[in-house]
């Protein structure tokens, strides 16, 4: 990292220039007011959560000048990387993102990786808010002996190879076994299992990478079972991805009807949302679901089930030791109320034989940078409202404020709270702005000494252009580049 006292010098040569326009960005910026200075705020991430959070500062506060910085070539984050290619419609966010970038007091950098090609302390000399929105990069590990078998992936990992992220280009997964197991019952497990058993016509309507298309097409998975630690009451994926499941063509569904005996008389009281989900689980698992239902499942030649009250104890070899042949469960039990009951295990022991393992327990975030305060043991930025804890003019938007739970709208009111908190503090005077601050001008001017050239929003536009024209030759809505290096050659034409 360059010396602070370096940094200080462009500091002190860009600090007269106010006017922020730049080659390399999207379009001039307007010019604040000597009266009323520009406010210039750095955010780290370019998905949900740091756009939702530009997009309010933007709005609401008029001397807002705002740099997106992302590790990528491409914006979006995991609208683009995790949204399943079978939801377009989820995907449709990306509209209102590209309007915000468009905006004069928005640039995007991509191509930037914070932590290692700029360090924070060098971002808070040239900005008055840093706002860090880069989500959650890792997953939880199961932490059960087997994890590293061959045939053992996680969910995030698989997610990346479907959808195009270059870290999970390679992973080439083991689909040469007809049964998978899924340790999860979020809705991140459902968009697997549904990858995994969908007819692969639907799939080739989608923006699933050609990789994957291919290895779906010759995959011999032919049933897949969801297991989860705890109850039906206790499930953690949404309505829509449940009646996806069941709607499936070419599929069955295989639930236990004594898994949801005595429910009915609980579901009463559950909260709206809660209920519809529930009484669908239970129609599905208890009711006749009428003849084309029937029909459908005569002539279904996949399947899929959930397993309740089931926990991962061993992932035990195949009989050349190197491969996934089976995995152990412990039954579990229930104690504690409903909402928060916790899974207990029993001395109860089950196997399952099967050749692909994919643990879809949650992601996690991690510590970018030892000069802001992050909790470990939670994968968050310790915060309030936003406003990470001994760190004035440091904020927090998204997972990595809040763990990683909930749905893009989730997110959406999370990055305006963090945006509300900056605008607070801006205009009661508790975040000193008066000063004039460098911004990109410095930034830039380290990135090059250091050799890194940034992808602006137009250099990102370059890629999805490319991208479109490509998957129009073969009826999709994109083929997504695959490579870091591929995307910098498009952007740099």
């Amino acid at each position: 990292m360059r010396s602070p006292r370096t940094v200080a010098a462009l500091l002190a040569r860009y600090s007269l220039r106010t006017s922020g326009c730049r080659a390399c960005g999207p379009g001039t910026r307007r010019i604040s007011s000597s009266a009323d200075p520009e406010v210039k705020v750095c955010v780290i991430g370019s998905g949900p959560a740091g756009f939702y959070t530009a997009q309010h500062l933007l709005k609401h506060h008029k001397s807002t000048v705002i740099d997106i910085y992302e590790k990528l070539p491409v914006p979006f984050g995991l609208v683009r990387f995790g949204v399943a290619p079978d939801h377009p419609e989820v995907k449709n966010v990306m509209n209102a993102f590209t309007q915000t970038a468009h905006r004069g007091r928005c640039s995007f950098y991509g191509n930037v990786n914070v932590g290692k090609d700029i360090s924070i302390e060098e971002l808070k000399q040239a900005y008055h808010v840093l706002v860090l929105s880069y989500g959650a990069e890792t997953n939880q590990m199961l932490g059960i002996p087997g994890e590293n078998l061959l045939g053992v992936y996680s969910a995030r990992a698989f997610v990346g190879w479907y959808n195009g992220l270059p870290e999970n280009r390679d992973l080439n997964p083991e689909l040469s076994s007809e049964t998978a197991v899924i340790v999860g019952h979020g809705n991140v497990a459902l968009d697997v299992a549904r990858i995994l058993l969908s007819p692969i016509d639907m799939l080739k309507k989608t923006d699933i990478t050609a990789h994957a298309l291919e290895a779906i097409e010759n995959s011999k998975v032919k049933r897949v079972i969801i297991i989860g630690r705890r109850g039906p009451l206790q499930v953690a994926f949404t309505i829509k991805e449940l009646r996806e499941m069941i709607n499936l063509p070419g599929t069955r569904s295989l639930l236990d009807s004594s898994d949801f005996e005595g429910l009915k008389p609980i579901v009463k009281d559950l909260p709206r949302q809660r209920k519809r989900l529930i009484e669908l689980l239970i129609k599905a698992g208890l009711e006749d679901s009428g003849k084309e239902a029937e029909c459908r499942a005569a002539a279904a030649t996949k399947e899929w089930s959930l397993r309740f009250l089931r926990s991962p104890l061993e992932i035990v070899p195949s009989k050349d030791g190197k491969r996934v042949g089976r995995i152990r469960l412990t039954v579990t039990k229930l104690e504690g109320p409903v909402a928060s009951a916790k899974a207990i295990q029993t001395e109860e022991i089950e196997d399952l034989e099967c050749g692909l393992v994919l643990s879809s327990i949650g992601y996690k975030s991690h510590s970018i940078d030892s000069s802001v305060p992050f909790d470990h043991q939670q994968g968050i930025i310790p915060n309030k409202l936003g406003r990470v804890l001994h760190a004035p003019g440091v904020y927090c938007s998204g997972w990595v404020k809040r763990g990683p739970v909930g749905v893009i709208v989730t997110t959406m009111n999370d990055g305006f709270e963090t945006a509300e908190s900056v605008r607070e503090d801006v205009q009661s005077g508790i975040l000193d702005v008066s000063a004039s601050k460098g911004g990109s001008k410095v930034i830039e001017a380290l990135l090059k000494q250091r050799g890194i050239c940034p992808v602006s929003f137009s250099g990102w536009e370059k890629i999805d252009a490319f991208e479109v024209a490509a998957g129009e030759k073969v009826g999709k809505p994109r083929e997504k580049l695959l490579s870091v290096k591929e995307m910098l050659k498009v952007a740099n034409q």
